[in-house]
């Protein structure tokens, strides 16, 4: 009984890992990015998520760059490709939905949650 159970805890502290893996990718800002108040230096950026449902909460780190954190609606949706859409506000490229493998983040605008 206590070699089964050591094997399933060995199991589950082994999958946590991949599970953390789905919440996270990378995504390449082109360009400076306005996220909230804080601006973003074009580069690689990865982009983290906890919560469940469509309501969830983002976190956009690089090294040597402050992570900014932020509510944001998941949307369920395959990509080709990475990538970000921005709006154009007052000379600057403000961070609207952040595309992934498997989901969008939507981090600006009603649908964010009021962002």
């Amino acid at each position: 009984m206590k070699h089964a159970f050591s094997i399933a805890l060995i199991v589950a502290l082994l999958s946590i890992p991949a599970f953390a893996a789905d919440n996270s990718q990378t995504v390449t800002f082109h360009d400076p990015v306005k996220v909230g108040s804080s601006q973003l230096p074009a580069g690689d950026y990865k982009i983290s998520w906890t919560g469940t449902g469509s309501s969830v909460q983002v976190t956009i780190s690089k090294k040597g760059v402050a992570p900014v954190t932020l509510p944001a609606k998941l949307v369920e949706q395959k990509h080709n490709r990475s990538g970000v859409t921005t709006n154009a506000v007052n000379g600057s490229n403000v961070l609207q939905t952040i595309l992934l493998s498997h989901v969008s983040l939507i981090v600006g605008g009603p649908e964010a949650g009021g962002l």
